[in-house]
């Protein structure tokens, strides 16, 4: 279940980085009862963005094989080997 705290309890910074840090989530905060802000640590916020380039990336490969922008991986390999000598 998502942690939400009121944007007053930001002043405890010291709770609000231990909190952080021990969240398996983000942490929600809210302004006059409505959502404003969410917080993560910095290791949270560097997973998801690896993550979310990892779907970017799928996306696009996903696309080109729709679009028939593909080789054939045996071919290939065998141009590479071919031009390298190996």
């Amino acid at each position: 279940m998502p942690k939400i705290i009121p944007i007053k309890d930001l002043k405890n910074t010291a709770e609000i980085s231990e909190m952080v840090h021990s969240a398996e989530e983000p942490i929600y905060v809210t302004k006059n009862g409505y959502g404003d802000m969410v917080i993560m640590s910095v290791e949270m916020y560097e997973s998801t963005m690896k993550r979310l380039s990892m779907y970017r990336e799928l996306e696009l490969s996903e696309k080109q094989i729709e679009s028939g922008k593909t080789k054939d991986a045996r071919e290939s390999l065998g141009n590479l080997k071919e031009k390298y000598g190996i």
